[in-house]
């Protein structure tokens, strides 16, 4: 920490890494001081167009080692994730790491024990649930204004060109991206359905495959799920619909409904708590911040990101757990692996809870 500004250090100079300098760029607590890729030319120029940094690495535990970084950013391939944030733990430094977690529970598990061991902050990006809206569903369902839960759906319907799985050799590999339609893309959506409910799911019966791009991994799943408190729901979600639809999650009790579609709050019916009448609509003020149109990956607002970059630095100053920590964080991961393993199998899974 220098002149009361927390030294952040980048890995992965790609496309997300943007949002995480803009972020930082945001935060007057925060500044970037050192970058790394494994292509030079490219981490270079990163650096310089940010802020004039100098400081870069080709090998990423050489960043972790430099004393003027305090807080690393993971902003690699998915699969490539626990090599940073292990690495960056046993260097002592708090870490931000990019959705998801990782692709592999074993992974996941020694990531947590590694900052758990270092006593490192380590902070998640799932920035839907840093949003108002979300939050006030969250908050409504805890109060129990629905009543008992009985059905919660997410519908992630994106779209993502040849171009988009072109772009990168790791796009759409199982080596690395870890999933397509559901661990790339839909973990956003399935991390938001199971903050907002506070539920966990028990079971999942799931179909999934590349009915389009010529990938390794999903375009198109569906999967039907049973929550631990009896509720059933749906995750319909693809890459391959047409541009412009946009992302609903609807949940259900037997004391009304609340449907979010994008970020906008478009139906909250609810009955007076034991009573017998029917669920009122509530009107909800559009939000003009994110209207959950998904077919540009990099058209994201910086809102969520900075929101947990200023969080993980009083987290830091707090000594307390960040927004969104490692152990919250796999939840959608734990879940997501555990439909693709009902889809290649053709069985109903059971969902592991750590």
């Amino acid at each position: 920490m220098k002149n009361g500004k927390f030294g952040f250090g980048i890995i992965g100079c790609g496309g997300i890494a943007g949002a995480h300098i803009n972020a930082i760029k945001a935060t007057p607590e925060a500044e970037l001081v050192a970058v790394c890729d494994i292509i030079e030319d490219k981490g270079r120029k990163f650096g310089m167009d940010h802020g004039g940094v100098t400081n870069f690495y080709k090998n990423y535990l050489d960043l972790v080692k430099d004393p003027a970084v305090d807080i690393v950013c993971i902003c690699t391939p998915s699969g490539l994730h626990g090599d940073g944030v292990i690495a960056a733990a046993q260097a002592g430094k708090a870490i931000l790491c990019e959705k998801p977690l990782d692709i592999s529970r074993d992974r996941m598990s020694e990531m947590i024990d590694a900052v758990d061991k270092a006593k490192v902050k380590m902070g998640c990006v799932f920035q839907l649930r840093t949003y108002a809206n979300t939050i006030k569903v969250r908050n409504a369902i805890a109060k129990g204004i629905l009543g008992k839960m009985t059905l919660a759906d997410a519908y992630l319907k994106d779209y993502r060109s040849r171009a988009y799985y072109a772009s990168a050799d790791w796009r759409g590999t199982w080596a690395l991206d870890g999933g397509g339609c559901l661990m790339n893309q839909g973990v956003h959506g399935v991390d938001q359905l199971l903050w907002m409910t506070g539920a966990d799911v028990d079971r999942v019966f799931a179909r999934a495959d590349h009915l389009v791009r010529d990938i390794e991994v999903e375009d198109t799943c569906v999967a039907n799920l049973q929550f631990t408190n009896g509720a059933f729901g749906a995750i319909v979600a693809t890459t391959s619909c047409n541009p412009g639809e946009t992302r609903r999650w609807e949940i259900h009790g037997d004391n009304g409904s609340i449907c979010l579609t994008g970020q906008n709050i478009t139906r909250w019916a609810t009955a007076p708590i034991g009573s017998d009448e029917m669920a009122k609509n509530i009107e909800f003020t559009k939000e003009a911040s994110e209207d959950g149109i998904t077919h540009d990956p990099m058209a994201l607002s910086m809102q969520g990101h900075t929101f947990l970059v200023n969080d993980l630095i009083q987290a830091i100053k707090e000594d307390r757990e960040p927004y969104v920590n490692g152990h919250s964080a796999r939840k959608a991961v734990d879940l997501i692996l555990s439909i693709y393993e009902s889809a290649r199998t053709g069985k109903d899974v059971k969902v592991p809870h750590y």
